[in-house]
């Protein structure tokens, strides 16, 4: 495929812009229940209820009422939990760097798959991280969670423009196929020099 001329790129946040590890969670949480780390961990990562609490179905307070019942949490309360549940993001180094330079030439657009106490955390705590982009689509807010086409539709559409002109990147080769399937140009990120070498390729 040739050269071609992009307008919009939509970038994902978690393991792309900003690196985070659930397993810092769990081993905070581990002296509060009799459960095990690996359930715990499937529990955070990628279980039914966290999805419920990423497209927005459950407000922060339900769940950690959810979590606190299926982990028989003892003696934990909200503020503690929210802490724990936050408290395992780092950056990743040189990302934000290469967005601030993107941005002189292209629209940018946040597109992620987050909870709203997880957002709300980044946002306070990485504030140059969010402000690089011109909107934020989050899964929450949306009521969907990639690869559902409906998130990517709105960061699209708001910008007026076509799939044709956005280019994607995300860590996870399934929503990079999805989004490849609706027409947008898509890049896998590995790390930060592997993405920089992909986007001169294309001429980005």
């Amino acid at each position: 495929m040739g050269k071609k001329k992009f307008k919009l790129i939509l970038c994902d946040l978690g393991n792309v812009l900003i690196n985070f590890d659930h397993r810092i969670a769990v081993r905070r949480i581990l002296p509060f229940t009799n459960k095990r780390s690996e359930e715990i961990y499937s529990l955070f990562f990628d279980s039914p209820v966290t999805k419920d609490y990423e497209e927005g179905r459950l407000s922060s307070r339900d769940f950690y009422r959810r979590i606190s019942k299926i982990l028989s949490l003892k003696n934990l309360t909200f503020k503690k939990f929210s802490s724990i549940w936050n408290e395992i993001f780092f950056d990743n180094y040189g990302m934000l760097e290469l967005l601030e330079a993107l941005k002189k030439k292209y629209s940018l657009h946040l597109v992620s798959n987050i909870n709203e106490l997880h957002y709300r955390y980044i946002a306070k705590n990485f504030p140059r991280h969010i402000s690089v982009f011109d909107r934020v689509f989050l899964s929450f807010e949306v009521g969907a969670r990639k690869p559902a086409r409906e998130i990517y539709r709105r960061a699209v559409e708001h910008a007026g423009f076509s799939f044709e002109d956005v280019l994607y990147t995300d860590d996870r080769a399934d929503l990079i196929d999805e989004a490849k399937g609706m027409g947008i140009r898509a890049v896998l990120f590995k790390d930060v020099k592997d993405l920089k070498n992909k986007l001169k390729k294309i001429g980005v």
